[in-house]
């Protein structure tokens, strides 16, 4: 999911060298899998199928914010920012940030961040632009999903065999 996430939704926005680096297509699956665990993830099913997931971390940090390429434009993005506002809400947090994609940077502009700086990272050797965004809270968090679709990873997977894997 990830994958297909990367490939072919960022592929107008970055090249194929920046998209392999962003997510190999041979990935190290045990590295990968620690690290969907440690973030713990919310995550979106259809009929059984990963559609996408998403984080805030206690420091109000959006770490991973990713919809498959199969379901685009089908709310399974509203559904996971809603998620992450009432975990904001449930955590006191007044602020949300995250360094996002060119792709992802209008969608979360229209949940209200704004780029606070554009970012030149380097990951395996290539540059992959990004920005940092940043969305004060105030009583924003008060709002509600109200969807059960949207579980936290370690709900729905009790051991490290069950981590999502890779998919085009």
């Amino acid at each position: 999911m990830h994958f297909s996430a990367v490939h072919v939704t960022a592929a107008r926005d970055y090249t194929p060298e920046q998209l392999e680096a962003w997510a190999s297509s041979a990935p190290d699956t045990a590295a990968w899998a620690r690290r969907i665990q440690g973030i713990n993830p919310f995550v979106v099913e259809i009929d059984g199928i990963i559609a996408g997931y998403a984080d805030v971390q206690p420091t109000g940090y959006i770490d991973h914010f990713f919809v498959s390429a199969d379901y685009p434009r089908q709310g399974v993005g509203r559904l996971l920012m809603d998620r992450i506002h009432d975990e904001a809400a449930r955590l006191g947090l007044n602020t949300l940030t995250s360094d996002v994609s060119r792709t992802a940077q209008p969608f979360f502009e229209r949940f209200g961040f704004r780029v606070i700086e554009q970012r030149q990272p380097v990951r395996h050797g290539v540059t992959i632009p990004n920005a940092l965004m940043r969305k004060d809270l105030g009583r924003e968090t008060d709002r509600r999903a109200g969807s059960a679709t949207v579980q936290r990873f370690a709900e729905q997977h009790d051991d490290a065999d069950d981590a999502p894997s890779y998919r085009s």
